[in-house]
């Protein structure tokens, strides 16, 4: 059966009725991989599934809220939406408008967005503004202007957005045949996702669809790690960008889904992170951006306190793929090496001279 995106799939969940006009472009639906050789390094028999968002449209989980939240703003007569951005919101806001024929307004941080997303928000058309500060700054400015001028505001405050990024609880769920995992790890930056799939979880459960619901394990980067810390980051750094955010917009709903799950969130460092990206394409095929790597990262981490019980299913949620950060991927390997035009040499270098 054709996939008509998540808004047409899990219609009875969403706040949506025969007037709403649907903007998708067939988002949702990605695959939950298995992921054999992490589940062995965890031990105990556990499971573990990478649920690859980097398969949505502009390669990130953003394309789930932003088709709900584009949909609602066209039925309410928006002729313009905007959003600050670390990079995968910009994308996904700026393609969707598109899709609406639709003005779309972005604020990023200076030098501080990766280039693949900056190219998608400026493809699709978005007037894009570099802003003197950091995400922070940039979110205060776009509530600043959404509340005073016609503009609909699309970050994760926008409650559509969370309404639409629950799906992936669903997703999930109806993956693995009608049930939930035990733990449910994501990266957390704006801390709209954790929110999102907590909420999507606990409603799947009241309908019926489940009969558990999972901990909810959340994971910051150590140089961005508000929650964590319990104070606001001013000069949030890590070479994840996309959740190098110092005052989540979420916070207090992150809080309660940790809380009301019985899970926890934890940060996870730098190195940890790279090493994990680094371990999901080299053993796991599976290339994402950094940010997307935390919730891998605080597997490894976990799993090294015992914190994961025998035979119990986990899944990581990886946000975004890969080329949405091509140079820390090129940075991350050596260069290929020039050789001559010739058998012989080519032979030498791969090593099958006999």
């Amino acid at each position: 059966m054709r996939w008509n995106g998540v808004i047409e799939r899990y219609k009875k969940y969403l706040p949506v009725t025969d007037k709403t006009p649907i903007i998708t472009l067939c988002e949702g639906n990605t695959s939950l991989i298995p992921a054999k050789k992490l589940g062995k390094l965890v031990g105990k028999g556990v499971e573990v599934y990478l649920k690859y968002e980097g398969l949505n449209p502009t390669g990130s989980f953003k394309d789930r809220g932003m088709t709900l939240a584009i949909s609602k703003a066209v039925e309410e007569g928006a002729k313009a939406v905007i959003c600050a951005s670390t990079g995968n919101t910009s994308a996904s806001a700026a393609a969707f408008a598109a899709k609406a024929n639709i003005k779309c307004i972005v604020l990023i941080p200076k030098g501080a967005i990766a280039l693949g997303k900056l190219a998608q928000a400026l493809i699709h058309g978005a007037h894009v503004l570099a802003v003197n500060g950091n995400f922070d700054d940039a979110l205060k400015l776009v509530r600043a202007i959404s509340e005073k001028y016609p503009i609909t505001l699309v970050n994760s405050i926008n409650p559509y957005r969370i309404e639409g990024q629950k799906t992936g609880a669903f997703e999930v769920c109806d993956q693995l045949g009608g049930m939930s995992p035990e733990y449910h790890l994501i990266p957390v930056g704006n801390a709209g996702n954790i929110t999102a799939y907590w909420k999507g979880y606990k409603e799947y459960e009241k309908a019926g669809m489940i009969k558990s619901l999972p901990k909810m394990v959340g994971f910051q980067a150590e140089g961005a790690a508000p929650i964590v810390r319990g104070k606001v980051v001013e000069k949030p750094e890590t070479i994840a960008t996309a959740i190098r955010i110092g005052n989540p917009a979420s916070w207090k709903k992150a809080e309660e889904a940790r809380d009301e799950s019985g899970g926890l969130i934890d940060m996870v460092s730098d190195k940890e992170i790279l090493s994990a990206y680094k371990f999901l394409a080299d053993q796991e095929g599976i290339f994402v951006e950094p940010a997307s790597a935390a919730s891998v990262a605080g597997l490894i981490k976990k799993s090294k306190d015992d914190y994961f019980k025998k035979g119990s299913k986990i899944v990581c949620v990886l946000t975004g793929h890969g080329l949405k950060d091509p140079d820390r991927a090129i940075a991350s390997v050596k260069k290929p090496k020039v050789v001559e035009a010739d058998l012989k040499a080519v032979v030498k270098e791969i090593g099958v001279e006999g």
